[in-house]
C-alpha cells in the first residue's frame, strides 16, 4: 500500500474477484480515526459491492456497554449489573497501562457465551432473547478475574487520597499480589511525593521536575498533582504508618498476623492515614 504500483495492483485485483469469492482487508488505525487509512482502496471496495466497516476497540469504562451490544446480537439476556461485572473481571475498568488489553474484547465475548450456557435449555436463553437472564452472581461464579486490579491504579488512588477507590482496588490486589510487593511500590511512591512536595515548596514547577528528577512530562504532572493533595507533614506521617504496616506484615519483633488481620491493617492505614474523605 505504500507504493503506488502495489496499491493499483490491489485495486485491480479487487475488480477481478469472481462471484462466490470473498476478500477481507484489515487495517489497524489510530484510536479516534473516523475514516479508513486509504480512501482510494475503501472507494474501490465499495465500488465492487463490498462493505467498509469500523470495528472500534472499547476504551476504559466502555467495555460494559460493548458487552451488552454483543449480548443482544447473540440473543443473550443480561440482568442488572451482569455486563459491568463481566467487564470488570476482564479488566475493562482499569485505566492504567499495566493491564494487558490484547484480546480483551475476544475474551469478554468468550466469557459471555460461556456464562450464557448456564441458562441454556428449554427455559433458558435462546435466539429470541427469551428465558431467564444472566445475573451478576452468575458472572462472579463462572468468570475468573483475568485482571484482578492494577498496582499503579492503586498507588495513584493513594496518591490522590481517594479512600473509596483505593480500598476497592486493594481488595482485588490482595488476592493476587504479595503484600511485600504492594508495600515496596507504595514506599517508592510516598518517597517520590515527599521529594516532589519539597521541590515545589522550594519554587520548582512540574515542568522543571522533568529535568531535576529526570521524569517523563506526564509522570511529572501526575506526581505534582498528587503532591498538592498533601502537606509534607502528612506525607511523613503516612510513611511512618506504612513502616508500621511493613513491620506487621513481616512479623518484626515476633508479631504475627493472619490474613484477615493484615487486610484490616491495610484498610485502617488507608482510612486513618491516607483518606481525605473521598
Amino acid at each position: 500500500m505504500r507504493k503506488g504500483a502495489d496499491r493499483d495492483a490491489l485495486i485491480a485485483a479487487i475488480r477481478l474477484l469472481a462471484d462466490g469469492n470473498g476478500l477481507v482487508v484489515a487495517d489497524e488505525t489510530d484510536s479516534g480515526s473516523k475514516e479508513p487509512p486509504s480512501k482510494v482502496v475503501a472507494d474501490a471496495i465499495r465500488a465492487a459491492g463490498g462493505e467498509v466497516r469500523s470495528f472500534v476497540a472499547p476504551r476504559e469504562g466502555a467495555l460494559a456497554a460493548w458487552v451488552e451490544t454483543r449480548a443482544r446480537e447473540r440473543g443473550i439476556r443480561l440482568g442488572q449489573g451482569a455486563a459491568r461485572e463481566l467487564a470488570t473481571r476482564v479488566g475493562g475498568f482499569v485505566r492504567e497501562g499495566d493491564i494487558d488489553r490484547r484480546n480483551q474484547g475476544r475474551l469478554a465475548v468468550m466469557e459471555l457465551e460461556k456464562v450464557a450456557l448456564l441458562h441454556a435449555g428449554e427455559d433458558g436463553v435462546d435466539e429470541t432473547g427469551t428465558g431467564s437472564a444472566v445475573t451478576a452472581d452468575d458472572v462472579r461464579a463462572l468468570v475468573s478475574e483475568v485482571a484482578p486490579g492494577s498496582i499503579w491504579a492503586f498507588v495513584d488512588a493513594v496518591g490522590m487520597r481517594q479512600r473509596t477507590r483505593a480500598l476497592e482496588l486493594l481488595e482485588r490486589l490482595l488476592d493476587a499480589t504479595p503484600e511485600p510487593v504492594l508495600l515496596a511500590v507504595l514506599h517508592r511512591r510516598l518517597r517520590e511525593l515527599i521529594e516532589v512536595a519539597d521541590r515545589i515548596a522550594g519554587g520548582e514547577t512540574p515542568g522543571s521536575l522533568v529535568r531535576s528528577m529526570r521524569l517523563q512530562p506526564f509522570r511529572a504532572e501526575t506526581l505534582a498533582r498528587q503532591a498538592q493533595a498533601w502537606t509534607v507533614g502528612e506525607l511523613s506521617d503516612v510513611l511512618d504508618g506504612l513502616l508500621e504496616l511493613d513491620a506487621r506484615v513481616k512479623g518484626v519483633g515476633g508479631r504475627t498476623a493472619g490474613e484477615g488481620q493484615i487486610r484490616l491493617a491495610f484498610d485502617l492505614w488507608i482510612s486513618d492515614r491516607v483518606a481525605s474523605g473521598a
